[in-house]
């Protein structure tokens, strides 16, 4: 029997993967499943299985924490007995986290061919792990599964053969898709309290934005500033949580609240009825262009520039200042009327399908 071996470690890779399982499932094509744990926290890791209908993990290396270089090198020690276990004829991994090259480099070095969802994405910012991630899984992979034609012409630009190169869209779209009105059921806004369009949600967690004082200083005055039109939900990732902590700093509104991260389910459903978001992450960028909603990006730069072109999303520089004048272009725009957001290709829902005729047409993997 043929198989593929799917690797996820953090929640983002939740949210890439499952589609593309169950893309596999409805062809027959056997796959297995590997959690490195590098998000360790179970009790979240469990309710984004749990949320996404994820399988149980056939593998879990739980790697935990510790720094870049430790972290891969836990995965890679971990992540080749289980090749030499289940002998795939082709790993996927997705993303951009650290289990993504870990995982690539020790296919490679095994001859196993890699396809890498997500692929092409560029920040052009070294200064960014995940960007040395994903530039170095792109050189390892065998298929390279676009979300986005930028993501093709990135490639192409670096020399990678267009053969190699397969545009699929955006699998993190399909689980938002399935999983909208699920999320919209919950009520999640209307058991906090919060009305619809009056609240921001906001979530910062990259080393450039909590790991300086100043800059998160910056940040959480930007917040308290917002808190005097809007409440603010903080979904606080625990490193920011940690920094905070060291740093001495705290908002001072009671308008900001500031709350435990929360499964995917209840983001969505939180995301879909803000006024605004405010964030760092990549995905949360991707998931308010199709949600419609504003979102202000306090990065420098985004591997998702189709974001911005074609979506709701606004880069900002990390201060209070840029944060201000932010959410007033973003509020005097909704109050004009200015030109709504536009789909960006392949972001409709069949995107895990075509990942797995793309692999499928590239073989060798049978069905059962």
């Amino acid at each position: 029997m043929r198989r593929l071996l799917h690797v996820v470690g953090a929640r983002p890779n939740f949210m890439k993967a499952a589609p593309v399982l169950a893309a596999g499932r409805r062809r027959g094509v056997e796959s297995i499943l590997v959690h490195t744990g590098q998000h360790y926290d179970h009790a979240m890791s469990e309710s984004f299985f749990r949320d996404l209908g994820l399988p149980p993990a056939d593998e879990n290396l739980g790697v935990g924490s510790g720094t870049h270089a430790e972290q891969t090198a836990r995965i890679m020690l971990g992540f080749e007995p289980v090749l030499d276990r289940h002998q795939p004829d082709w790993v996927i991994v997705y993303g951009d986290v650290n289990s993504t090259i870990a995982c690539a480099l020790v296919a490679a070095k095994k001859g196993i061919r890699i396809a890498h969802v997500e692929a092409g994405l560029r920040s052009r910012d070294w200064g960014m792990p995940e960007e040395v991630n994903r530039v170095l899984t792109d050189r390892l992979a065998d298929l390279l599964l676009t979300p986005s034609r930028d993501g093709d012409a990135n490639l192409l630009a670096e020399g990678i053969p267009a053969e190699r190169i397969r545009f699929v869209g955006n699998v993190m779209v399909d689980t938002l898709l399935s999983l909208r009105g699920r999320a919209r059921d919950l009520g999640v806004p209307r058991s906090m309290g919060l009305e619809p369009d009056r609240y921001v949600f906001v979530t910062l967690h990259r080393p450039s934005n909590v790991d300086d004082r100043d800059t998160l200083a910056e940040l959480l005055a930007a917040l308290d500033d917002l808190s005097g039109d809007l409440t603010v939900c903080f979904a606080v990732h625990p490193r920011t949580r940690r920094k905070m902590a060291e740093f001495g700093l705290a908002p001072r509104s009671e308008s900001v609240r500031l709350l435990e991260p929360l499964g995917y389910l209840e983001t969505v459903g939180l995301v879909e009825q803000a006024a605004l978001v405010l964030t760092d992450s990549g995905g949360l960028q991707e998931e308010t262009t199709v949600l419609g909603v504003p979102c202000l990006t306090a990065r420098p730069n985004t591997e998702r520039p189709v974001t911005v072109t074609e979506g709701t999303n606004r880069l900002v520089a990390s201060t209070r200042a840029a944060v201000g004048a932010g959410v007033a272009a973003v509020l005097r725009d909704r109050k004009t009327g200015g030109a709504g957001p536009r789909r960006p290709e392949g972001w409709d829902g069949q995107a895990g399908e075509r990942v797995i005729e793309a692999i499928l047409a590239a073989g060798p993997v049978t069905t059962a």
